[in-house]
């Protein structure tokens, strides 16, 4: 399946709003571990803090799985547009899990690393610039149109 790449910046609301859709089957996987937890625990209140690095883990996995294959989240392929290296290929699982580590300070210095994109040169967050990554918006229109043809 071939797609048109338009080089244009993938703006902010965008890709927040892909994160958007990202953290609700995040939240999805959370509440089920959550279950298992409590379910394996006799149906008591498990310590969150025991939680947390299964959590984490669960998230570097929903990340790196999907942006290395097919180099789109769902909520990327809702909002049209994927990610890429530096030399516009796929990532490998160690850049993917770099981004996803450098992301993780994106958001933990209250998001400036996200609202860096407004004021970068070339539209990148940190996590992109650090990782060597960047996204691509996709045009499907442009394929269904020379189909037509």
């Amino acid at each position: 399946m071939t797609m048109t790449v338009q080089l244009k910046r993938i703006s902010l609301w965008r890709r927040l709003a892909a994160a958007f859709y990202d953290l609700l089957l995040l939240l999805a996987l959370y509440f089920l571990v959550g279950w298992i937890a409590v379910m394996s625990n006799d149906g008591e209140a498990v310590d969150g803090r025991l939680l947390f690095w299964p959590l984490l883990l669960i998230a570097w996995g929903f990340f790196a799985k999907f942006w290395c294959h097919p180099g789109q989240t769902l909520g990327m392929q809702v909002w049209k547009f994927r990610i890429v290296n530096k030399y516009g290929t796929a990532l490998t699982f160690r850049q993917a899990s770099a981004r996803f580590l450098l992301s993780l300070i994106s958001w933990a210095c209250v998001g400036l690393g996200f609202i860096w994109v407004l004021i970068d040169r070339d539209g990148l967050a940190w996590h992109d610039r650090l990782s060597h990554t960047r996204l691509e918006f996709i045009d499907h229109q442009a394929k269904s149109e020379s189909k037509g043809r």
